[in-house]
């Protein structure tokens, strides 16, 4: 199986940014509910939000990764 890493949009680098306290801005309601709900998800209820939403999965990888994640979300979301 060939998977490919899911392209990061802008407004879901942001979004996953500003749902850290890590910059950002921050998203309109259903995003907020969507990522609050992922913070609270067990292991499989976060695996099966990622299947439905892998650009948000990818965000929330990068910026769980460290300072070099943190560094890639806020390029993507051209926030210094």
């Amino acid at each position: 199986m060939n998977e490919k890493t899911p392209e990061i949009s802008v407004d879901a680098a942001a979004h996953v940014l500003f749902q850290e306290r890590l910059g950002g801005w921050p998203p309109s309601t259903f995003p907020t509910k969507l990522l609050d709900a992922w913070t609270s998800a067990d292991t499989a209820n976060a695996e099966r939000l990622a299947i439905a939403f892998p650009e948000y999965a990818a965000a929330i990888s990068l910026v769980r990764s460290g300072a070099q994640g943190i560094a890639q979300l806020r390029a993507i979301a051209g926030d210094s």
